[in-house]
């Protein structure tokens, strides 16, 4: 059987049959099993979906509404704005007030911020509606991971919950371009009135199979007024420096007052967590190394793959001339494998262990990432494109569930909401800063040939930033994954108190 480990590695015993984390056979999921995972995948796929479905509708959106080039922008960061800056937030909400709650709350808000944005003539609206979409993801995507992890016993069950649930979200991230483009095609609006349909169908679901919210259900304490409003304050001029430092300049005097400001806020935050007694996010929690490892490696997984569909989609739209659609269906195979490998990414975890499924995933985005560098003006898809699309559809699965499993295994129960939180934060986060610092080096001003070899030369820059990330990720969690592994081979004597890692 498998069991997860205080190290967040998952562990493979051999047995006569698999066991849950109460040493029980395992049992087959019933129809509300089955509903219950359904109903908070839609949500998570939905999120996952949108953050990169609207990317495609901008150019449209624009022309359409009359947008500047800098306000329509805002589209796409004013989601990334509200999702980066009340995570946390929406984490705790869901331990004090109830996962379920807080679930059905966080969709509905979705919703209604979709429709807005689908049925409005204003240009400003739309933003502010892709504003309070974000939050309501803020608030679904903990509260889904949350339900998951308390509503499966650990081991070989949960692993396997957790899969399909980060499948669903890896799939939507790899699908929102070929989504996006063929509803760009009839017309920009349904990438925002499709999401309601799914929405309303999640929040359906929630009601009816998601279990009532009970007391025990719910973590003791009061509410941290002071805390959530220097922390969510904070995380929002974070975010908003990052997604504005390229048009503002990175040594700006508007850019550096922000950082400061945000840094001052999140220096309050940590006075008030650490003085008052029922604290937002216990600072212990970040002593945990395997969420705030699992929060790091989101942030890379996220950061390079957004930036890599951003590069890519200039190249194919901009420079070659395709149309949304063809850049799609180039891009169909993430997908694809996304959907064949994901379904079994819980037994490959169980088989080879978080840390390992984590090195071999950025093993193969940092080969996509060096493959796409070959690009020129006339590349052929089959030799040169393909191969980094089809090693981006292995290392998604093998590294995004991996790092979901790793950041709630060792988590109790009344914090996995928060837990939730800090790992979706470095999802959005580091999407935004790594998007930030591509966008700023494809900016550098390149000299010598044409335009096209030019701008050759800043998508070339842009992929070398990822392709340092991901080699140093290679490196860092391939550590973490030896020490792993020399832990577990020690005597128990010689392990630490509890079997945290060192």
């Amino acid at each position: 059987m498998a069991t997860s480990g205080a190290s967040g590695e998952v562990q493979v015993e051999s047995a006569g049959g698999e066991k849950d984390g109460a040493g029980g056979t395992r049992k087959p999921w019933g129809l509300r099993e089955w509903g219950l995972l359904v109903s908070v995948c839609a949500a998570f796929f939905l999120d996952a979906l949108d953050n990169i479905m609207v990317g495609i509708a901008v150019p449209p959106i624009q022309a359409d509404l009359g947008m500047s080039t800098v306000a329509v922008q805002w589209v796409v960061s004013s989601y990334v704005l509200g999702f980066g800056g009340f995570l946390l937030l929406g984490g705790r909400m869901a331990d004090l007030v109830g996962r379920r709650r807080v679930f059905l709350v966080g969709v509905a808000v979705f919703a209604a911020g979709s429709l807005i944005g689908g049925v409005t003539d204003e240009g400003l609206v739309v933003i502010a509606a892709r504003f309070v979409m974000g939050i309501g993801a803020a608030f679904t995507a903990p509260a889904a991971l949350s339900i998951i992890i308390t509503s499966f016993p650990a081991g070989p069950q949960r692993n396997r919950a957790v899969g399909i649930y980060t499948a669903c979200g890896a799939a939507g991230y790899s699908t929102g371009v070929i989504v996006g483009g063929a509803l760009t095609e009839i017309s920009w609006r349904w990438t925002f009135l499709l999401p309601v349909v799914v929405a309303v169908a999640a929040l359906i679901g929630g009601l009816t199979l998601v279990p009532r919210d009970t007391v025990a259900d719910r973590a003791r304490g009061s509410f941290d007024v002071a805390g959530a409003v220097t922390v969510t304050a904070g995380m929002l001029l974070l975010v908003y420096a990052v997604v504005e430092a390229p048009n503002a300049g990175w040594l700006s005097a508007r850019t550096l007052l922000v950082f400061a400001a945000a840094v001052a806020l999140l220096a309050a935050f940590a006075v008030i967590e650490s003085r008052t007694a029922q604290p937002l996010l216990r600072l212990g929690l970040l002593r945990n190394r395997s969420l705030v490892g699992a929060g790091l490696v989101a942030a890379a997984i996220l950061g390079t793959y957004m930036s890599f569909q951003f590069i890519g989609g200039l190249y194919l739209q901009t420079l070659r001339g395709w149309s949304p659609m063809e850049m799609a269906l180039a891009f169909l195979p993430i997908g694809l494998l996304i959907a064949a490998i994901a379904p079994r990414s819980g037994w490959l975890i169980s088989r080879f262990g978080v840390q390992w499924m984590i090195v071999a995933g950025f093993v193969a985005y940092t080969a996509s990432y060096l493959l796409f560098l070959r690009i020129d003006e006339n590349s052929g898809y089959l030799w040169v494109i393909l191969p980094s699309i089809l090693l981006i559809g292995i290392a998604f699965p093998f590294s995004f569930p991996a790092a979901n499993v790793q950041a709630t295994s060792n988590v109790a129960d009344e914090e996995q909401g928060l837990a939730a939180g800090v790992l979706q934060t470095g999802y959005q986060v580091g999407a935004a800063v790594v998007l930030a610092v591509v966008t700023a080096t494809m900016a550098v001003d390149h000299t010598g040939g044409g335009e096209g070899a030019r701008t050759l030369d800043g998508y070339r820059s842009g992929l070398w930033v990822l392709v340092a990330i991901s080699a140093v990720t290679v490196l860092l969690t391939a550590v973490a994954a030896v020490r792993a592994s020399a832990r577990r081979r020690a005597p128990a004597d010689a392990r630490p108190p509890g079997g945290l890692p060192r």
